[in-house]
Parts: structure tokens; sequence; C-alpha cells
């Protein structure tokens, strides 16, 4: 699962959502959990109330992002990636029965599409994606998917936000960070889930967009059973994204 939290999960002068957050990933109880947006927020104090062990990776200019694990994956390398981001990225490797799980949780740039670009080589280069191996990236990579022209969506932000997701000429629609990542031979899994922004909560810079993603190698794409956004009366308020869900057929491996 992969949920962009906003702002720590409390907003200036706003609704305290920690606890909403806390009871959504209590109720969805995932083996693995990319969390983006963490400022101010206490992330071993969530990762214990719910159960999961935290690996974070500082900002050196924005907010922490975070891998989430439940304890029965055992943990064979946890490390952030040192490059930077505008957020941070986060690189755990957990034993399945299947082999290596390599996750990387990102939150790549909000401003800029050349920026996310660089940021989105980067990410190849720490997930170091084989066609036989099991590996995921997953997280709000504020980009566009390179499927279709999107200029509705992106027509109808406030010109602030829409400049966000245009190139240079002020007309192509930015999607070269994931069509990056398609061509490092990463499958995305959600491309018919639906948009991921905005949700109830709000997003004046949003408008029916997915920018959430979860992207796996081709054989972990062979183990996938089910993918989609959870939309829920909790969802609707406990962000501005909704979580993105997959579940896929791995097991822990057998002890001893």
């Amino acid at each position: 699962m992969t949920w962009n939290i906003r702002t720590g999960g409390r907003d200036r002068d706003g609704p305290d959502r920690r606890e909403l957050v806390a009871r959504v990933i209590t109720q969805q109880r995932p083996d693995v959990l990319a969390l983006q947006e963490l400022g101010g927020l206490d992330v071993a104090g969530l990762a214990s109330g719910v159960g999961l062990r935290p690996f974070v990776a500082r900002s050196w200019l924005g907010q922490p992002v975070a891998l989430l694990v439940a304890p029965r994956w055992p943990v064979l390398a946890a490390a952030p990636v040192r490059r930077p981001f505008h957020h941070a990225a986060q690189r755990v490797v957990v034993s399945t029965e299947a082999g290596p799980l390599t996750v990387l949780g990102t939150h790549l740039d909000p401003y800029s599409g050349t920026r996310r670009l660089v940021e989105a080589g980067w990410a190849v280069a720490a997930l170091r994606p084989r066609h036989d191996g099991l590996a995921l990236l997953a997280g709000d990579l504020n980009t566009l998917d390179p499927y279709a022209g999107h200029a509705d969506q992106v027509g109808r932000l406030p010109p602030a936000y829409r400049r966000r997701h245009l190139r240079r000429d002020g007309r192509t629609v930015e999607t070269r960070s994931v069509a990056r990542l398609l061509a490092a031979g990463l499958v995305d899994l959600g491309a018919d889930a639906g948009p991921t922004v905005p949700t109830a909560h709000g997003g004046a810079e949003f408008a029916d967009m997915r920018l959430d993603y979860l992207l796996a190698t081709p054989t972990l794409a062979t183990h996938l059973t089910h993918v989609g956004v959870l939309r829920t009366p909790h969802t609707d308020h406990a962000s501005d994204h909704y979580p993105l869900l997959a579940d896929f057929a791995l097991t822990p491996p057998l002890p001893g």
C-alpha cells in the first residue's frame, strides 16, 4: 500500500487527521506500507500503534518518507537512498518464499518536471530492476502517466498548479518521469485503478488525477492478484490522496 498522508496527518490551523490515518492502516493491515509527507509526524509512534516496523528516510529539503513492514516479513536490508531528492527515498529488501523483494518508497519533486525526471533516474538506479527479480517502486510521483493527453484535467487547474504538469513550452503535458520508469522495464500495476487525488478533504492543486503509483518488475507483476484505489468514508477525509493497494500471492519464508 502506498499513501501520501499530507503534512504528517495534521493540517496547519486545521484538523488533526493522525487518528484517522492510523485507523485506515489498522483496517487494511498492509504487509508493506509506503508513506509520504511525514513532516512533524512521530513515525515510530505511528508504526508501533499499527503493528509495523518503520524505516524512515529523512529529507534534505521537503518531507520524510518511510516504508513500514509487518513483523512476519524478515527484512534483509534497509537504507535511505543517498541522493538529493526534493523529499526522499527509502529502500527495503524483504525476504519471501519466492526470493528477495526489493521495495523503494519515494515522493518525487512537486514543482519541476525536469527535476522529477532526474529523480526517476535515481529511483531506477536504486531499485536496480531485473526482469527476473522481485522489485516494486511505490509512492507519490507527482506525475501523470504517458498513456493519454490529460489536457482536460490540466486545463482545469489554477495557473500556478497547471505549470507543475506542463513542459517548458507551456502546452505539452509532463509525463516523462513515469515514462522513464516504464522504459526501465517496470509495469504500471494501477494503470486502470482510477484517480488517486483529490479526496473530499480537499486539494485545489488536483483535478481527478492519478499521481500515486505501484510499479513492479514483470516477475513481481505475475504474482499480482488485485490492485485498486481505497475509497471509503475514512479515506475521503484522512488525506488529500487516496491510498493505492496491491495484493500479491507471496508468502514469508518458513521459519528455520
